[in-house]
């Protein structure tokens, strides 16, 4: 079984987008030629900020659905959390 991960990307307006996906590296390349998400066609380049494993697709759709629902400043405080755990 796929490990899935949800994940943040800051685009080049500086606004997020949040999306699911089994292979990170494989849908940041897409994201970044214009291939993914109609969202970030217009905003690249993206960069990846945020991501988080799950151990099946529903649970990364539903951390994903959160995530989607939070404010900016809430994503921001995920981010910054995170990055201070690396």
């Amino acid at each position: 079984m796929p490990r899935w991960y949800t994940y943040i990307l800051q685009c080049s307006d500086q606004s997020f987008y949040t999306g699911s996906t089994t292979d990170l590296n494989r849908r940041l390349q897409e994201h970044q030629t214009g291939q993914g998400a109609r969202y970030t066609h217009s905003r690249r380049p993206v960069n990846l900020v945020w991501s988080q494993s799950a151990l099946s697709r529903p649970k990364a759709q539903q951390r994903e659905a959160r995530i989607k629902a939070c404010t900016r400043t809430q994503k921001e405080q995920l981010i910054q959390t995170s990055a201070k755990l690396r």
